[in-house]
């Protein structure tokens, strides 16, 4: 199984490769993948020292899995390239989310969608699979009507420089923004660029993909997304409307009963979820559950998640052993 990770020397493509290895994907022959002025990097793998390539040559090796994360303007241009050599691409930017003809997969929910033909997989936005890892059972039991989020974001969602700007920040020191704003001490209502609806782009993503990933329009969703100052990890309130009533217990059995979700619930014991307990886990957490006693049928709740992991690299990986395990590839 040759595989490639195209975005080796990104924050993403870093922790892609710590959950390769943690989770002992079968690999006969890794191919590390980055920009020309990454080319000749040394990484190591496994307690070996890879060299990094250019994307031709990735190209020219013909893996049999490469899992991007390099930026939509390098997957619109280089993920066809790979497929047209019989490559299957699985990639975590925005690119090829919306296109019609490429499956958008969280593999706990529709894997099963996935065939050999399927040469490029989209990898949804890391908010949304959170998000729809737990909707997606209680959509099942309950038939969602619509579903307001308030997201609270880490900055690594933005990237290495906003990390930077956030510790220059710390320390009193100027230096580059990622953000417009100071992010220390404040809250962006600002992810990603503004569309001409008024809404972000991250907000749009969030209504969007759900219905994709689910198949089904028949629910909608309303976001505002936040950048906050912490460093790992995306939290969200939802406030979800089904068609039919619950109660609290079964909502806590559903959700219990979901592979890789854990409830953290109980008020008593100030137990709930929070990024610092998030960090570095593959699991989504959902806490504060609770009844809207605004309008019936109604439910408040509050999911954490480690963006990197779930949010991006994990859930790829989780892709591509899906590929593996049903020979796919």
């Amino acid at each position: 199984m040759k595989i490639a990770v195209v975005g080796a020397t990104g924050m993403v493509g870093e922790v892609m490769l710590k959950v390769l290895e943690e989770r002992n994907f079968p690999i006969t022959e890794l191919l590390l993948v980055a920009s020309e002025r990454s080319v000749g990097k040394e990484l190591s793998f496994k307690d070996k020292t890879y060299k990094v390539i250019g994307l031709e040559d990735a190209v020219a090796a013909k893996p049999d899995i490469a899992i991007f994360s390099a930026g939509g303007g390098t997957s619109l241009e280089w993920a066809p390239k790979f497929a047209e050599a019989g490559v299957t691409v699985i990639d975590n930017s925005s690119a090829w989310r919306m296109d019609p003809t490429k499956k958008l997969v969280v593999p706990e929910i529709n894997a099963n969608e996935l065939t050999k033909e399927d040469k490029i997989i989209a990898n949804p936005n890391c908010s949304t699979i959170q998000l729809v890892m737990a909707l997606a059972p209680l959509h099942k039991q309950y038939r969602m009507k619509r579903v307001v989020v308030s997201t609270y974001q880490s900055i690594s969602g933005t990237g290495v420089k906003a990390v930077k700007q956030l510790e220059n920040e710390l320390a009193g020191v100027e230096g580059e923004m990622a953000y417009p704003y100071p992010i220390n001490r404040n809250a962006l209502p600002h992810c990603d660029v503004f569309e001409e609806n008024g809404y972000t782009k991250e907000e749009m993503k969030l209504a969007r993909e759900p219905q994709k990933i689910l198949s089904d329009k028949t629910f909608a969703v309303s976001a505002t997304a936040v950048r906050i100052p912490t460093s790992g990890g995306h939290s969200e309130a939802v406030n979800v409307q089904f068609e039919k009533d619950f109660t609290l217990a079964d909502i806590r059995r559903v959700l219990n009963d979901t592979p890789g979700v854990v409830v953290q619930d109980n008020p008593d014991t100030n137990t709930y979820p929070m990024p610092i307990y998030a960090h570095d886990k593959d699991d989504v957490f959902v806490g504060r559950i609770r009844r809207d006693e605004s309008q019936p049928n109604t439910l408040n709740m509050w999911i954490v998640a480690d963006n990197l992991r779930k949010g991006a690299a994990t859930n790829a990986v989780q892709i591509a052993e899906y590929l593996v395990e049903n020979k796919l590839v």
